[in-house]
């Protein structure tokens, strides 16, 4: 009996000697994922709310004032229109009644104007309307230019022009050019130097003015023209 204490011939299990090291191996491992794959897996997991969103929003601003209520206008009073008697009706009468003159009682005045008012208008004329004023006259035609269909008038008075003393004393001769405006009757109206010969311009200038030349037509109206005539200046 104390034999089979210290050698028992009964074996408890039927395992081997490496079991029970690698159980406990096993358990160690399977402990240790399920306590550090939640650990490694904490940026997948939902984020929780934060705690902002148990906050109440602030209120709303206060609405704005309402502006303040326009002036009110004073009505302008109405102004008060002179009723003239002898002004046209503005509205159509209801009735119109044939006009005898007996009605007013006033009878027509010798000289009078059909129509007129009644007891005459202030400043008006007596014996009825005035005649109107003649029309004014045609302005003056403007001078045209001697050439193409205007021809050149016919002198009809040549004054020959007086020498110079001391023209004559410088022996001073030649031609002087003048452009002269013929008006309608023929008459010299203006006349001005366009060749020059200092100590002979006044001479010929005063000679020209006398000149007389038939009158120039114009679709058979007179009219003044523009010609260019000379003075010749010669020593004897």
């Amino acid at each position: 009996m104390f034999g089979d204490v210290v050698k028992p011939s009964i074996k408890v299990g039927s395992r081997s000697w490496y079991t029970v090291p690698l159980s406990i191996i096993a358990h160690t491992v399977l402990i240790a994922a399920i306590v550090i794959i939640p650990l490694m897996a904490a940026d997948v997991l939902p984020t929780p709310p934060s705690m902002m969103a148990f906050v109440a929003t602030p209120p709303p601003p206060p609405p704005p004032p309402p502006p303040p209520p326009p002036p009110q206008q004073i009505a302008a009073p109405k102004p008060v229109m002179d009723v003239n008697p002898a002004a046209a009706p503005v509205e159509a009468p209801r009735e119109i009644k044939a006009e005898t003159g007996i009605e007013s009682g006033v009878k027509g005045v010798v000289g009078g104007v059909e129509g007129g008012v009644v007891g005459g208008v202030s400043g008006g004329i007596v014996g009825g309307l005035a005649e109107a004023p003649p029309p004014p006259p045609p302005p003056p035609a403007a001078p045209v230019r001697v050439g193409g269909n205007i021809k050149q008038p016919t002198k009809v008075k040549d004054v020959k022009p007086v020498y110079p003393a001391i023209a004559q004393s410088a022996r001073v001769q030649g031609v002087v050019i003048i452009e002269a405006t013929i008006g309608p009757n023929g008459a010299v109206q203006e006349a001005k130097v366009l060749r020059s010969i200092p100590l002979l311009d006044a001479a010929a200038l005063d000679a020209v003015r006398q000149w007389q030349f038939t009158p120039t037509l114009l679709n058979g109206v007179p009219v003044p023209v523009i010609m260019t005539v000379t003075v010749n200046f010669t020593l004897q």
